[in-house]
This record gives C-alpha cells, structure tokens and sequence, in this order.
C-alpha cells in the first residue's frame, strides 16, 4: 500500500482517480430491466434449445421468468406479448466461466480492482460481495449474449470462492445466480522459467514454489482440523471454539459440497495439483488445463471437468505446432473428457467468448459440441443445468435472439432476456459507435458544402 506523507497528495491521487473514471463513463445511466409482469412469446424463430433437437418456425413463451411451452402449436395465454422473430434465431445465453467480471474496471487503477486481496491464503473472500452492478464492463458483455458469467477472485494461492453472476441487476445480491460456485486455489508451476525476463535465479523460484505448496497443503489441513473441532462441539467435556472465517468458509469444500477449482496449464502443474487434491477426496475442476489433454485417460476415469480458458492463445512450448491452443478441445472430446470453453482471463474481453468456441470448431471440435461449450456444458460443470444452460420447459427464461450464428462474427444480438427481463443492448461500445457515426455524418456534409461553393 502507498502511504502518502501529505494531505495534499491523497486529495491528487483521489481526483485523478475520479477522473479516470468519470472518463470512462460508467453504466450508471442504465437501468436495470424490471421483473417479467406479463408471458412474452417469441414467434417465428429457429429455436435452438442445444440439449434437443432445433425447432424450425417454433415458438418459446415465458413467464414469471421461467420457459414454459417450446414447440410449433403453442397455445399463448391471454395477455402475452407476441414478439415476431421470424427469420431470426433463439439461443440460451452463452457462460463466460473464467472471469472478474465486475469486480475490475481500469486494470492500471488499483482502486477499481477488488479480485485481489493481500496475503496468501484468503478461503473467506467472496467475489459476490465485491460486484460492481454499475460496471461499464457489463452491457459490453451481454450485448453479445454473454448473459452469465463466473466471476473469481485470483490472487494468493488460495484466492477465494466464486460466483455465478447474471449480468443485470441493481445489487449483487439480484445479481448472483449461485454463490459459491467454487473454491479457487491457485497452484504453483513446478518448473523452472528460463526467460530473461524473470530475474529470480532458479533456486529462488524452487524455493517460492516448495513454500506455496506448502501453504496450500496447510491451510487445508489446518481447515480439516478446525471442521472436526466444530463438529464435536456439544460432546461432553469439548469446550467450544472461536470461529474463524477462513476455515469456515473451506468445511463446504472439505465436505464436498464445493468445488476446488484448481488453476493450472502445464502437465507438471496439472499432475501435482491432482495427486494432492485427489489425496484429499475433494471434488476438483481443472482451470486453465492448456495440458489437459495429455492425461485424458485419468480425468475421464476420475470425472474431473476441464475448464478450457482460452482457445485464441499461442503455443506454450517453442517445439508445439501453431494451433496447439486451439486443439485440446477437440482432443479432451474426442477422449471422453468433460470441458467447456471460457473467454480468456479478465473482463473486458469475455465479449469475445463465442469466437474461441468458433475457433475450436475451425480445428475439429464438431459445431453442436463447440455451441454445447459455452452453454449446456458450463452449466453442468457448475451445479446450474437445471435452470441454465439450454431451452427447456422449466429453466430460466435467460436467452437471446440474433440474426444469425453467434459463433460467426458477423452475427449481431437483437434482443436479450435474464429471467425474462427484457435487457437494454446499449453500451458503451455501441454509445461510442453512434458518436462517430455522426462525426463522420456531419464531416461528409462539411465537405459536400465546401465542394459545393
């Protein structure tokens, strides 16, 4: 932390911070849609429900922010919205599942990023509390049908739990679709970086890796301890314990009721990471997993879910092929594996989420599969398939309408529902569009003028 020695230099850095992000014109203007108060029925469209079969010319009605009748013949109650989407095409919304989402907006301004929190060992972070509702980051992301995302801490070796967030809402708590999602540990790379831009010799870097270790393996077994002392509280002659947050927050994870969410790419990381975990019968998804293909056989075997979080990368290795990053999807399914596909680390560029599951397409993941990725698949791997993730009777009425494939880039959104709230596509993107749009506009005519003369 920067400690400034005069009052005059806190008031700079807070004014110079204020307008940063006055600048960056926040979200603030937009308000959230209001609960659905009527059926809505989208008529004409080719629904895309994923887990089924697509129905052409169909119709999708919803209410009271659930679907309730998919199909050709549906009969429409009295008072609902008919909405014509002939021509047009209905999805579910896409998952972004590797995130910090609202809990970051100027990357280079520490005060607007709350995904970190100093020390190591943090199992009693929450990423819900943190959301930033009025984040510009948001529209920008669901204005191209990323409706939901898994929002992380990320720093320390334990960083905290997740959440599930939809992304409108006016406070974190009508945000949150399910929290915690998961405990994210971060695991150490078990090797030894060469690049002359590290400037820790390898000794040091095996040290700070046998340390971090260390803590990790530690802290959970300081949390099995103190999971045992609560529970035998009440017993003649067990005195009663103090509560401490970290280790409450890590007995859900100790009971299986939570995942640990292990972040890692390299084999190496992959393999030590799963001896331990597994060694503590804990339930594990991999993040990351850029390795993961190559122990196909034992995640398959364990039903360990991958998290694929970035197609659009380059080769780890100098030796791999150009499109190593854009084949372990194709290579975790046709093993059998359970995987998704995420957007990249971050915020600001989860928009982007459907063109890493079109690239894993374009090298030889089957398109339905590509679609599933970013849609059925991270519900599932998340606990949240019964409400998201595909177009069925009963789940939430979280979709969108394009006119057109959202994996090809052309495509736009047309419209856009969270529970059945109908979602103002604007952002700033689209703001800033409409802005030189009419520069440019008033330019041309400037110079018809002039020419004109």
């Amino acid at each position: 932390m920067i400690r400034f020695k005069h009052t005059k230099s806190v008031w700079l850095v807070f004014a110079v911070v204020l307008g940063l992000l006055a600048n960056i014109g926040l979200a603030s203007d937009q308000v959230p849609a209001p609960p659905q108060e009527h059926p809505i029925a989208l008529v004409g469209g080719t629904i895309h429900t994923v887990s089924g079969a697509t129905i052409q010319n169909g119709t999708i009605l919803f209410e009271d922010g659930k679907i309730t009748k998919i199909g050709t013949n549906v009969q429409l109650p009295s008072g609902t919205e008919r909405i014509d989407v002939s021509g047009l095409h209905v999805y579910p919304s896409l998952i972004a599942t590797n995130t910090n989402i609202g809990l970051v907006e100027i990357g280079s301004v520490s005060a607007t990023r709350d995904y970190a929190e100093r020390g190591d060992i943090n199992p009693n972070v929450r990423a819900e509390v943190a959301i930033n509702p009025d984040s510009d980051i948001i529209p920008v992301t669901r204005a191209n049908g990323v409706a939901l995302a898994l929002t992380m801490p990320s720093s320390g070796v334990i960083s905290g739990t997740s959440a599930l967030i939809m992304l409108d809402g006016w406070t974190w708590e009508s945000l949150t679709l399910k929290a915690p999602a998961g405990m994210h540990v971060n695991w150490p790379f078990m090797g030894v970086s060469t690049s002359r831009f590290v400037r820790t010799s390898p000794e040091d870097q095996k040290k700070r890796r046998d340390e971090n270790i260390k803590k990790i393996k530690n802290a959970f077994s300081e949390a099995r301890a103190y999971m045992k002392a609560k529970e035998a509280e009440g017993s003649k002659g067990i005195p009663q314990h103090e509560t401490d947050l970290r280790w409450e927050a890590m007995i859900p994870v100790l009971k299986g009721e939570v995942p640990v969410m292990l972040h890692a790419d390299e084999i190496r990381q992959i393999q030590a990471a799963l001896d331990w975990a597994l060694g503590e019968n804990l339930k594990v998804v991999i993040i990351g997993g850029r390795d993961a293909w190559r122990m196909s056989d034992m995640l398959k075997e364990k039903d360990i879910p991958v998290v694929i979080s970035s197609v659009l990368t380059t080769p780890m290795r100098r030796w791999e092929p150009y499109d190593a990053g854009y084949t372990p999807a194709k290579k975790l399914y046709e093993a059998g594996v359970k995987f998704c596909i995420a957007g990249g680390g971050g915020a600001s560029s989860q928009r982007n989420l459907p063109y890493h599951a079109a690239l894993a397409a374009a090298y030889g993941l089957p398109k339905d599969e590509a679609l599933k990725a970013i849609t059925l698949y991270p519900a599932q791997i998340l606990g949240v398939a019964d409400q998201v993730g595909s177009l069925e009777e009963g789940k939430d009425a979280t979709l969108f309408v394009s006119n057109g494939d959202p994996l090809e880039i052309m495509s736009n959104v047309e419209m856009e529902f969270i529970q059945g709230r109908k979602i103002d596509l604007t952002s700033r993107h689209t703001q800033l569009y409409a802005k030189y749009r009419t520069k440019y506009q008033q330019m041309n005519l400037i110079g018809e003028e002039i020419a004109g003369k």
